[in-house]
């Protein structure tokens, strides 16, 4: 459908009746850099969330999901600088976090969503947490999402958040989201985590359907490294005071909603791509032709998580020839026999390859169009009418050298 929706400001606290907040607790080892960020509504929310499908899970994860199993929450607490993965006593400090946050709002321990990012097989206490979270509380304000988006910053250069507004059966309804994430991305629905806000009405089976729809196309089409992290997780809260009628069933007022919240996912993941540890370049894979949508999705990822293409992109190289070998080991049953190819960025556009062979083509001009910072390769299978985008950065000599002294 064609809906209205416009990008605004405020983040997580865009839709009405929630705050958020930042603060330094020393969990990085240093009270200059924030640490610890909360995310509270007015009122209970629907609740809905997806989580790594990495074997090897933070403690967080498995508390959250116990403590949202009801479909509501009301609040989400996150640190970073430690993810509470493989740590001794793990599972009793993310519930005891939990039991801090809700006796400092009032509320009960089971309706916090609690989570963690940082570095892996790293003891966490919880005198952090118990000096951070009164301040936290005490700072929470209906314009601190800026404030949370650092907060869970680890490696990432810039806080990530968006918000998008449209109309409802007459209402004016939000969503609003922040993320983090710079390196270990791959999710498969690294350390990426997004918190996303709503003020919609909506059950909470509904609201996890539409999470779980929207993830497959925006968070689950990034790839940074190709490593999927053990803390991976996407909350999404709703609570309901735009005052629509409750969306418990498919129709036009789901499809609206899940219209937005696409808009939100798909920004953010984009961030998160261009964020890309020691990233130049944003790559977007635009496949089209499939055999079906989940083809192309599988084909756009391999794509851009091509280790070759990343590097080529890197250097402004038309290597064409790794997108082909990318393409052919994407999982599933497809033709490799007339695949075409372009390359193309604000500084122009090239067919680098026709029918699965060479087409001539400029060097000089392709080197000209992959040195601009957003780079667009096109893929026609000419096979069917699947089609999806997918996002990932290039590879360059920094990202080695963040990640070989990550934890110093």
């Amino acid at each position: 459908m064609d809906l209205d929706v416009k990008f605004t400001d405020g983040g997580v606290c865009a839709p009405a009746g929630f705050k958020a907040a930042g603060t330094a607790c020393g969990i990085k080892g240093t009270k200059d850099k924030k640490d610890l960020a909360l995310i509270v509504s007015d009122v209970m929310c629907s609740a809905a969330a997806v989580y790594t499908t990495n074997k090897v899970k933070g403690a967080p994860l498995k508390v959250t999901r116990d403590n949202i199993a009801d479909g509501k929450a009301i609040a989400v607490i996150c640190n970073s600088g430690n993810a509470n993965t493989c740590a001794p006593n793990g599972e009793n400090i993310a519930r005891e976090t939990c039991r801090i946050t809700a006796e400092n709002l009032g509320v009960k321990p089971g309706d916090i969503a609690v989570c963690s990012t940082g570095v892996i097989g790293q003891e966490l206490y919880i005198k952090p947490f118990e000096e951070g979270i009164p301040e936290l509380t005490d700072k929470l304000s209906y314009e601190g999402s800026a404030e949370a988006a650092e907060a869970i910053m680890t490696t990432d250069t810039v806080p990530k958040e968006v918000a998008v507004e449209f109309s409802l059966g007459g209402k004016i309804c939000r969503i609003g989201g922040i993320a983090k994430g710079s390196g270990m991305i791959n999710p498969n629905m690294a350390t990426m985590l997004s918190f996303i806000t709503t003020d919609v009405k909506i059950s909470p089976e509904i609201l996890d359907g539409a999470l779980k729809e929207t993830v497959k196309t925006s968070y689950n089409q990034i790839c940074v490294d190709g490593d999927t992290s053990t803390n991976d997780m996407v909350v999404v809260l709703a609570n309901g005071l735009a005052g629509n009628e409750t969306i418990d069933e498919d129709g036009e007022a789901l499809a609206a909603f899940k219209e937005a919240l696409s808009k939100v996912t798909i920004s953010l993941a984009k961030k998160l791509a261009r964020d890309g540890e020691g990233a130049t370049k944003l790559i977007e894979c635009r496949v089209k032709g499939a055999t079906s949508d989940k083809q192309a999705r599988a084909v756009s990822k391999s794509v851009i998580a091509s280790d070759l293409l990343k590097a080529a992109m890197f250097g402004a190289d038309a290597n064409w020839g790794r997108v082909l070998c990318a393409i052919g080991y994407a999982p599933g049953d497809f033709s490799t026999d007339d695949i075409d190819v372009e390359m193309s960025s604000a500084a122009g556009c090239v067919r680098v390859c026709q029918g699965s062979r060479h087409k001539e083509y400029s060097e000089e001009e392709a080197s000209k169009i992959l040195a601009e910072e957003e780079i667009i390769i096109s893929v026609d299978m000419h096979q069917g009418s699947g089609s999806a985008v997918a996002w990932g950065c290039d590879l360059t000599y920094d990202y080695v050298k963040i990640n070989g002294d990550y934890r110093s």
